[in-house]
């Protein structure tokens, strides 16, 4: 029977590592489009493989773009770029075959490190593989496939054995100091929102190697061993990369209590684990046309969130092993608290399920395990359940794919465009190769990346209502030829509004490079 089980938990783990493996090699061959945050890293990777110092992004100064300016790219942490630069500088790929393999390495990393976690954790190998297979289905397993998200993948990889290494120690020592300190700078590096998980952990290791005394002095040497390392991590995070620049924990709104605030982190258990802000196109936060309006999106999540509570109260109560369980607990309570004051407080955090996958991740076991012990038709409406998740993550990732493949436009970055055709895209590579003083301006970050020899601009893409702040959007002065691109869509009243932003040019030619894109060029 044994031998049986450990024979299975190996070939789950073979086929999925397979499938995974597969599927790296074809978005090497056909690499994927790029989030916005992401693109910008890549921005920053640019301007440093141009001369510029550690971080730094180069772009023109909004008061003279004859003149650049200077900035300390904090809003993001850097492994973001800094890992696909790596493997640029390796092997002599481009950026969209460097994220491709990225993807592929740390997708890889996340299937063993969270199959080691587990079983450290104490579930059974057959468990543990179970585990595995229910987050390689879920969507948000796929999405770098089609969309490379930076610190969402590179996360994926590390948590896993991060959360191993959590469990790993049996006592106190100096080596768990150097472990944490490491880890949390390390953590940061892949995303900045690592800093709640290392949290979480100090309070998991301290409660784990306290809770059998009640000698107040214990609880307090202990807080002083796990305390210490993290609080020097984070100062050194503050003092070399956050206190340079913006970055998200500075800016915020007013106080806002609403249903969501709190409802949406405690509801992560059930919308990371099952997928349902993926499958339903965000309940209250939409990149696509949303399927529910916002009351609606609120009374589902405030569902998820009553069974996300009674879902951690069973999993503590029926699963055996107790280091997982207050492991689960910690990580859940923190998350609902630093993300629940963060809503609170309305800082710059969307609410996006993305942001708590790993109380999903963590939980995945013990929903395994309780599937285990239910009666046969509950294993079965499981599976259904299962199969739903499964064929979504099919449907997303095989069209999204080909869309890449086969449609996107394609330039020097190597990344899918999907702002761009590919005569427009080829017209402005042309442009580009034909010049060295010139200014490109585009309405996409991840356009930025296909110019070699000039400098470009990003501005935010102008909403439907046409209205916008100047400040935001002049630069003025003059400096070389420029080049306006835009979706024919401007035509009209937001194409004024483009050429007005640049009052130092005149004498605008516009161009239609396809059906689809157009070209304002003043010289």
């Amino acid at each position: 029977m044994l031998k049986q089980k450990l024979q299975a938990h190996q070939i789950i783990l073979l086929v999925v590592s397979g499938i995974v493996f597969i599927m790296g090699v074809m978005l090497i061959i056909a690499p994927a489009a790029i989030y916005p945050d992401p693109s910008k890293g890549f921005q920053v990777m640019r301007s440093m493989e141009l001369g510029s110092a550690f971080n730094i992004s180069v772009k023109p100064n909004q008061n003279d773009i004859s003149k650049n300016t200077s900035e300390f790219l904090a809003w993001w942490s850097p492994g973001q770029y800094l890992v696909p630069y790596f493997f640029k500088l390796i092997f002599g790929v481009n950026t969209g075959r460097a994220s491709s393999i990225v993807t592929l390495l740390f997708s890889l990393s996340g299937i063993f490190g969270f199959y080691c976690f587990f079983k450290k954790a104490g579930f059974t190998p057959i468990i543990s593989a179970l585990s595995v297979l229910f987050i390689f289905i879920q969507v948000s397993f796929f999405t770098p496939y089609v969309f490379y998200n930076g610190g969402e993948v590179l996360l994926l990889g590390y948590t896993g054995w991060f959360l191993y290494g959590c469990v790993a120690f049996e006592k106190i020592s100096w080596k768990m100091a150097v472990f944490l300190f490491a880890a949390g700078i390390i953590g940061f590096i892949c995303k900045s929102s690592f800093l709640w998980m290392l949290a979480a952990a100090c309070c998991f290791l301290w409660i784990r190697f306290s809770i059998g005394t009640k000698d107040i002095v214990t609880w307090i040497k202990n807080g002083i061993w796990i305390g210490i390392p993290a609080v020097l991590s984070l100062l050194t995070i503050n003092h070399f990369y956050l206190s340079k620049g913006g970055n998200p924990s500075t800016v915020h709104g007013s106080i806002k209590l609403a249903w969501e605030t709190f409802g949406f982190p405690l509801a992560s258990p059930i919308l990371t684990a099952f997928s349902i802000d993926d499958l339903t196109n965000g309940l209250l936060f939409h990149d696509d046309t949303p399927i529910f309006s916002y009351v609606w999106g609120v009374i589902i999540v405030l569902v998820c969130a009553l069974l996300s509570i009674l879902l951690i109260r069973f999993v503590v109560k029926k699963v055996p092993y107790k280091h997982y369980a207050l492991l689960l607990t910690v990580f859940y309570g923190v998350a609902v608290l630093f993300f629940g004051q963060s809503f609170l407080r309305q800082a710059n955090i969307s609410y996006e399920a993305r942001h708590l996958r790993l109380i999903g991740l963590i939980a995945a076991p013990g929903i395994i395990y309780l599937v285990s012990e239910l009666q046969r038709g509950f294993k079965y409406l499981f599976y259904f359940v299962c199969f739903v998740i499964a064929y979504s993550s099919y449907k997303y990732f095989v069209p999204g794919y080909f869309q890449n493949k086969n449609i996107s436009a394609r330039g020097y970055s190597g990344i899918a465009q999907l702002f761009i055709d590919q005569p427009s895209l080829n017209y402005i590579r042309n442009l580009d190769k034909q010049n060295t003083n010139a200014i490109f301006v585009f309405n996409s970050p991840d356009l930025s990346l296909e110019i070699e020899h000039n400098r470009t601009i990003t501005v935010e893409d102008i909403g439907p209502e046409v209205a916008i702040d100047y400040d935001d959007y002049v630069y003025k002065g003059h400096a070389g030829p420029l080049y306006i691109v835009l979706p024919s869509n401007y035509l009209g009243p937001k194409s004024t509004i483009m050429r007005k932003c640049f009052p130092g040019y005149k004498g605008f030619k516009m161009t239609m490079l396809s059906n689809d894109y157009i070209l304002w060029e003043a010289k």
